[in-house]
């Protein structure tokens, strides 16, 4: 899973000078580069997924690292922005199998708080790579130019294919695999939208994704373009990846005291309040100093550690049964809606960041009424 991390981070110090060589000169359109490599995640694990299903879960993550390196060719080779897309696009797909069936072994090995657990454990190692990775990134670019970024990619990407290879065992046993079909993929649709807790913490999941993304695809244009700080923006971003890793790694403890449902109500409290003041306090003025945009980021994140893992695990839960596809469907409709979202709220943070909090505010908004109205349900049954 951390190769996503650093085929997404690792590139952020580079959108100017890739948009640049491929002929684009608008830092609004740079912003794709990131968005698309989401729409690229959400779409692949529909195939993934399934396949993981029927033939087992480790040769469809070699096959994952194989088309990753093909997309990372037709990267470097890009001329043109539609083809540098193109490749960012089958850059994400090729990354949603090993990013995808990660979360399917865990869920063939373990359920409950005890899969939030594990999945904290994970998301944990997965941070780790942000808080390097644009500082890494911008040492290539400086050293080596952006097309080295592409390179080094492929060779952390077939260190872990070994490591995999070498280290972890098979999950699903033969005798739980089921033959691949469009049809089963079809019935697989019908029997997660059938349950109402899976498609409520999606959503929700897809509403904190889509506004985490915003933040993703502009920091480089907020730190580096509003504040006109590019030595110091790896540094920034690095910091705010510890605060996401430190309430990540709290989580692992703290879920088996007070449950997923209860940390998720108390992070999307904080997750929505947060940016409301920020928007109260500095609506029609200019950016605050970067200390202050650093301390409101920061508790913002903090939120983030304790929702990625227990949503993902709260949508799991009832799927142990198709574990695969479900892992696959439910990534398919959070990211359906994450990448609208964050591109059309990307599109209004030209010179302030003011819109990146609002758009965490109404995002985090409609998350805690679904939550709300699934308590609801929950109490009257």
């Amino acid at each position: 899973m951390s190769i996503v991390a650093l085929a997404l981070d690792a590139l952020l110090p580079a959108l100017d000078i890739i948009g640049i060589a491929v002929g684009n000169h608008d830092p609004a359109a740079n912003q794709l580069l990131i968005t698309l490599f989401f729409l690229g995640m959400g779409t692949g694990p529909l195939l993934f997924g399934p396949i993981s299903d029927s033939v087992g879960r480790k040769p469809v993550v070699y096959i994952g690292f194989g088309i990753f390196i093909l997309a990372s060719g037709i990267c470097v080779a890009a001329s043109s922005l539609e083809w540098m897309i193109a490749g960012r696009i089958l850059q994400g797909m090729s990354l949603s199998a090993p990013r995808t069936i990660s979360i399917a072994m865990i869920r063939d090995r373990f359920s409950g708080d005890y899969m939030a657990r594990i999945m904290s454990f994970v998301t944990v190692v997965f941070i780790l790579v942000p808080i390097v990775a644009p500082a890494f990134g911008k040492l290539i670019l400086d050293i080596l130019g952006w097309e080295a970024i592409f390179y080094v990619q492929v060779g952390f990407s077939l260190l872990v294919a070994l490591w995999f290879w070498r280290r972890q065992e098979e999950t699903l046993h033969p005798r739980n695999r089921s033959g691949f079909s469009f049809m089963r993929i079809l019935r697989g649709f019908r029997q997660v939208m059938s349950y109402r807790r899976t498609m409520i913490f999606t959503y929700i999941w897809g509403f904190v994704t889509g506004s985490f993304l915003v933040y993703l695809s502009t920091s480089q244009q907020i730190f580096e373009g509003q504040y006109g700080l590019p030595d110091l923006f790896p540094y920034l971003f690095a910091g705010l990846a510890v605060t996401i890793g430190t309430a990540t790694f709290l989580n692992g403890t703290l879920v088996l005291r007070f449950g997923m449902r209860r940390l998720i109500t108390v992070a999307l409290l904080v997750y929505t309040a947060t940016p409301l003041c920020y928007s109260i306090l500095f609506f029609n003025s200019e950016n605050p100093s970067v200390w202050v945009l650093m301390g409101f980021l920061a508790l913002q994140f903090f939120a983030v550690g304790f929702l990625f893992g227990n949503l993902r695990s709260m949508a799991m839960e009832p799927l142990g049964h198709i574990a695969g596809i479900g892992a696959a469907i439910t990534g398919f409709i959070a990211t359906l809606m994450s990448v609208p979202i964050s591109t059309w709220i990307g599109s209004f943070v030209t010179d302030s960041a003011l819109p990146l909090f609002l758009g965490f505010a109404v995002c985090g908004s409609f998350s805690l009424a679904l939550l709300g109205y699934s308590n609801y349900r929950l109490r009257s049954s």
